[in-house]
């Protein structure tokens, strides 16, 4: 684990490994800082704010698009002026390296 996580892609999943710990997220957390960790099961949350219900429905869109090219889809919350991505591994019941590579693609959505 570690390394760039943008340039990372993530790789399939299918179940029946531990999730990454406490220490090993919080290792991953610190290229994806403006993400929070959360428990029950351990996920990853980020909120991000837009002056409007367009510009919150489009980067939904763009989220979605990538989202698809990993094929790794986290959770969406949006409405006016607001985006809330939570990302975890569902087959295994919480966090993975891909929940992190993927939280740092979306990151990178902001300066593109």
């Amino acid at each position: 684990m570690g390394g760039d996580l943008a340039e990372k892609v993530c790789t399939p999943c299918r179940g029946g490994i531990p999730p990454l710990t406490r220490d090993e997220a919080n290792a991953l957390l610190k290229q994806t800082p403006a993400w929070t960790i959360v428990d029950d099961p351990m996920r990853i949350e980020r909120r991000f704010a837009f002056g409007n219900f367009r510009d919150a429905l489009m980067f939904v869109d763009r989220v979605g698009a990538v989202a698809e090219a990993e094929n790794h889809h986290p959770d969406i919350r949006f409405g006016w002026g607001y985006c809330c991505v939570e990302i975890y591994t569902h087959k295994i019941k919480g966090l993975h390296e891909n929940d992190f590579i993927l939280a740092s693609k979306i990151d990178a959505l902001e300066t593109s």
